[in-house]
C-alpha cells in the first residue's frame, strides 16, 4: 500500500509523484493509494493520483484508493473523473 503524505499541493507533488513512483515496480498486481493521512491538498492531488493510475496501467496493474478526503473525492466528482479513482 502507498501512502499520501499530509501535504500534497503543487509544491510537492512532484516529488511526492516520483516517491510513489519507486512503489509501483514492487511485485504485485494491484497498487492502493492510501489518503487516510491527507489533510492539505489542492487539486494538485489528482493529477498525482491520475498519474500513478496511469503508471499501473502500463505495467499492468489494477489501481485502487483508499481513506481520500470527502473534500478530494468532492473535486473529483466536480471534474468527472470519480470512476477514474475506484475504492479499494
Amino acid at each position: 500500500m502507498l501512502n499520501l503524505p499530509s501535504t500534497l499541493t503543487q509544491e510537492v507533488a512532484h516529488q511526492c509523484l516520483e516517491e510513489l513512483r519507486q512503489h509501483v515496480n514492487e511485485p504485485s498486481d494491484k497498487v492502493v493509494v492510501d489518503g487516510t493521512a491527507l489533510q492539505r491538498f489542492d487539486t494538485s492531488a489528482l493529477a498525482v493520483l491520475l498519474e500513478l493510475r496511469r503508471e499501473c496501467a502500463r505495467r499492468g496493474k489494477l489501481f485502487a484508493v483508499q481513506g481520500l478526503p470527502t473534500r478530494l473525492r468532492e473535486l473529483a466528482g466536480l471534474y468527472g473523473i470519480s470512476a477514474l479513482l475506484p475504492a479499494a
